[in-house]
């Protein structure tokens, strides 16, 4: 009689362990996408003239731009699609966005406020950063790898690309591969398919 109960026990424990790792499997598992390594670390000041930092953002899938206010270019494009985006995960707490201007001595928090209002950002996890210009280049060119510099001869007087950095909740630079299996590390901002797939990558990035 007691073998019968230990066998039975040993296989209800069994079975625990199965859905366990059912569970996990189902909701905690990581999605495809490819993962490039930590974001760098950051504190600076938002258009409320408050200090914000990478860890506000830890448990938050969130994208990351570089731009400034007066950009002719680029920026006007990326704002349209960076509001697509914000649309689309409007209602998501776990979601978050951050702009980062280049161009700090015009664009202060005031600026950036109005900027924000001008553009109809809603989301209250998106934070439009300004702070020393020396560290932004530096953050921008060094630590994500993506161009920003001062051109006199460019148009606005600042050049720098037009790419979005899609973070994960533990603040890992995540991104999808190409067709050969290569991951294109950034996804681009002003491109429509750019936009259509990191929509689409957000999604995955949450759900995890």
């Amino acid at each position: 009689m007691k073998k019968s109960y230990i066998g039975l026990a040993f296989i209800i424990l069994i079975f625990g362990i199965w859905v366990v790792k059912e569970i996990n499997a189902r909701y905690y598992s990581k999605s495809d996408l490819y993962e490039i390594g930590s974001a760098p670390s950051f504190e600076l000041t938002n258009q409320d003239d408050k200090k914000i930092s990478d860890k506000d953002y830890l448990g938050k899938v969130h994208v990351i731009e570089f731009f400034f206010s007066t950009c002719p270019t680029i920026c006007p494009k990326m704002n349209q699609n960076m509001l697509k985006i914000q649309d689309e995960f409007l209602n998501e707490k776990d979601f978050g966005i951050v702009s980062i201007t280049i161009n700090p001595d015009y664009d202060t928090p005031e600026v950036l406020k109005e900027h924000a209002h001008v553009l109809g950002v809603k989301h209250p996890n998106w934070n439009f950063l300004t702070g020393d210009k020396a560290y932004i280049f530096d953050l921008a060119n060094k630590g994500f790898n993506m161009y920003a510099g001062e051109n006199k001869k460019a148009m606005g007087g600042f050049e720098h690309s037009g790419m979005f950095a899609l973070v994960d909740k533990e603040g890992n630079i995540r991104c999808r591969t190409d067709q050969y299996g290569n991951p294109i590390l950034y996804y681009d901002g002003i491109d429509q398919t750019g936009v259509e797939n990191i929509i689409e990558d957000i999604k995955k990035l949450l759900q995890e």
